[in-house]
């Protein structure tokens, strides 16, 4: 298992995991790298390092899985048949050893819908939940970050023109200082309350139960 530098503290650790989606952007700097499944490949292709590896590599020929497991610091192959998808499994993997560890995904956004669908309902997973405000899902034109219960201070992010909510089911949100905001004035019950915007300040949000995913994105170039 690679060692971290001395320097970094358990709060301070950022891991970039490299799921095997639709891969359009590179990751940013981290600590750890971590390829899950075909991800694994990115990595070595893109000549980042492959600390670790994680899933049952169905998804790869026996050359490519004979690459990986020679060039990662530690390899974990699991059954194709599992309760939970790769992904589950890897972020379950990290926060065993790094319960404080920032973490940013790449490649699970887009490909195949019912991959992205799962990845969307991460928070959902009861093992994952706890540390659903420390998971994030990157590409190229969004960024995915999810909130608990309660009151959040949503920030915005450089470059994203557009946020959207998505409440839990049974979940009541309100939304202020935002373009459109949701109270209890204007009340209406959405799956998904999309294309908001920020004016020139914080967000605030607040929910009841369950948990929100906040999906901030852009237009296509």
């Amino acid at each position: 298992m690679p060692t971290l530098p001395n320097w970094k503290q358990p709060s301070m650790i950022k891991i970039a995991l490299i799921s095997g989606g639709s891969f359009d952007c590179l990751p940013e700097p981290a600590d750890l790298y971590v390829g899950v499944d075909a991800g694994s490949l990115r990595l070595l292709e893109h000549s980042l390092p492959l600390d670790w590896a994680i899933g049952d590599f169905d998804s790869v020929t026996p050359e490519e899985l004979g690459r990986i497991k020679d060039l990662a610091e530690r390899f974990l192959q699991a059954p194709a048949e599992k309760d939970d998808t790769d992904l589950e499994l890897a972020l379950k993997e990290v926060f065993k050893v790094y319960p404080q560890a920032q973490v940013h995904i790449y490649g699970a956004l887009g490909g195949r819908m019912d991959h992205m669908m799962a990845n969307l309902f991460l928070a959902a997973e009861p093992d994952l939940a706890p540390y659903m405000e420390q998971i994030e899902l990157v590409d190229s034109q969004n960024i995915v970050r999810f909130r608990p219960a309660g009151r959040h201070v949503i920030q915005p992010i450089q470059g994203m023109t557009y946020i959207s909510f998505m409440p839990s089911d049974g979940s009541r949100l309100t939304i202020c200082h935002a373009k459109y905001p949701l109270d209890a004035s204007n009340y209406f019950f959405k799956k998904c309350y999309s294309s908001n915007e920020f004016i020139d300040r914080d967000i605030d949000i607040q929910l009841d139960k369950g948990y929100v995913v906040l999906i901030y994105s852009k237009d296509k170039n």
